[in-house]
């Protein structure tokens, strides 16, 4: 317990620094969100409507800003090597590697969501459960993530790989994601199907990608 709480610590002072941190998260979330409305035009009603896609959608490309740095600086500096020959299963490392990069990056979107969503017309109480949908559902894109993050580790500058490689993969999240915000913001759909269903994705992510990464890890060292 004590190496694994050691190395969170680690990643998490990492991911700050190396610009996966809150702030850029956070801007580069608001730059996407306060463009829709110009894009969209000024009918409230319209922005309203799909303002849980485009919450889901700046969510998504915000989680994944960064991503494919997440074992490339362990590569650089052979701290990969150290990780894969320490004490600690590979598999409990990756997974505590993603959730240091949930914390710095995820978690202070779904913070600012709210705050975000008014921009968009959307009311208040919807904004909470649009923000829930998010706490539900960003996990599964972090592990997701890390999977292609694992795939393209020998590369450089494969953060273009590491998206043509990842996004199809987050299509039924965003799907269930975006349903269950939609029916949170008085869609005719009920609510907790597609929430329980997003709650199964995460559940199921971090489950199985610290397995797969791990083994893209193994893969690719040999």
């Amino acid at each position: 317990m004590t190496a694994a709480l050691a190395l969170f610590l680690r990643e998490w002072r990492i991911a700050r620094r190396i610009g996966g941190g809150a702030s850029v998260g956070a801007v580069f979330f608001l730059i996407l969100v306060a463009i829709m409305p110009f894009a969209l035009g000024p009918d409230l009603a319209l922005l309203a409507r799909l303002g849980p896609a485009i919450l889901w959608v700046a969510a998504l490309l915000a989680t994944l800003l960064g991503l494919d740095r997440l074992f490339q600086a362990d590569q650089d500096d052979g701290s990969l090597d150290v990780m894969m020959n320490g004490a600690l299963p590979l598999e409990l490392v990756v997974l505590i590697k993603c959730a240091a990069h949930w914390t710095t990056s995820a978690l202070p979107l779904i913070v600012v969501t709210p705050l975000f969503g008014l921009m968009l017309a959307m009311a208040p109480e919807p904004l909470a459960l649009v923000a829930a949908t998010l706490l539900a559902g960003t996990p599964a894109l972090t592990m997701i993530g890390a999977i292609g993050a694992a795939l393209t580790v020998s590369l450089r500058r494969g953060g273009l790989l590491m998206a043509v490689l990842v996004l199809p993969l987050t299509i039924p999240v965003l799907i269930f994601g975006v349903a269950a915000a939609s029916a949170a913001s008085g869609g005719a759909a009920p609510f907790l199907t597609p929430f329980l269903m997003l709650c199964a994705l995460s559940l199921f992510a971090i489950a199985a990608a610290p397995f797969a990464a791990a083994a893209a890890l193994r893969h690719v060292r040999e």
